[in-house]
């Protein structure tokens, strides 16, 4: 019998979140990576302009 070696943290993740990938070309969206560098909480900076976006389009 294999003793679990899944952590609280690995197991609340796997339940509750989602993980995307985003790759950006350093030379043609080299404007967006500047924006999101300068931005400091990349993630927080996308769910804003996701968010905003959303509220908008109702």
């Amino acid at each position: 019998m294999e003793i679990s070696k899944i952590t609280p943290q690995a197991k609340y993740d796997k339940t509750h979140t989602t993980g995307l990938y985003l790759k950006l070309n350093k030379e043609t969206d080299k404007d967006i990576i500047e924006k999101l560098e300068a931005s400091g909480n990349k993630q927080g900076y996308i769910k804003g302009l996701i968010r905003a976006d959303i509220k908008s389009n109702k």
